[in-house]
């Protein structure tokens, strides 16, 4: 893989991150933004706008299940929900310096993940998706079961992120709640 995987994942929402150009703006170098265009009209539009910004600050783009529209910005990889986790051992394959991660929801859809999966989630969130958490020890039972690369998701902030440090997770995914 071109980029070792980075410690954050900052995943957008068109409700909890409006301004996804200035969320880009603030990452830090080898961090990564995860662009969910989520069908918007101006994807094409937001995601070069988003290009231009991570290439500039040395973070990687990933874009959320479009592989069109990776293409088409020159994105860093990927990312896959869950029901199209059995595509990403393809696309690993076919783009073999992409970073293809996948929305784990299970253990089985950690085990299929490509570069890494997205455990969620750990704590209570504010996601409308978010199921019940599965705690610190649920999670460090998942990373130590497989050989994929884990990051954490769901309810992470400067205090709950101190509690996934013996979990042994590569790193941790938010959609807002990790600069507060």
């Amino acid at each position: 893989m071109r980029n070792p995987l980075p410690g954050l994942l900052a995943f957008t929402d068109p409700a909890r991150t409006p301004d996804v150009l200035g969320l880009a703006a603030s990452l830090r170098p080898g961090e990564a933004l995860v662009y969910r265009s989520f069908g918007a009209a101006d994807a094409e539009t937001v995601a070069r706008a988003l290009r231009r910004i991570t290439r500039r600050r040395g973070v990687l783009l990933l874009i959320g299940a479009d592989v069109r529209l990776a293409h088409a910005v020159r994105a860093d990889g990927v990312h896959l929900p869950e029901r199209m986790a059995y595509q990403a051992r393809a696309l690993r394959r076919a783009h073999p310096r992409w970073l293809v991660t996948v929305a784990a929801h299970s253990p089985r859809a950690a085990r299929v993940a490509a570069s890494a999966a997205v455990v969620s989630a750990i704590f209570p969130s504010r996601s409308p998706s978010a199921g019940k958490p599965l705690g610190v020890l649920r999670l460090a039972q998942t990373v130590r079961r497989t050989a994929t690369p884990i990051y954490a998701l769901g309810g992470i902030n400067n205090k709950t992120a101190r509690r996934l440090l013996p979990a042994g997770v590569v790193g941790m995914a938010a959609v807002e709640g990790l600069r507060t």
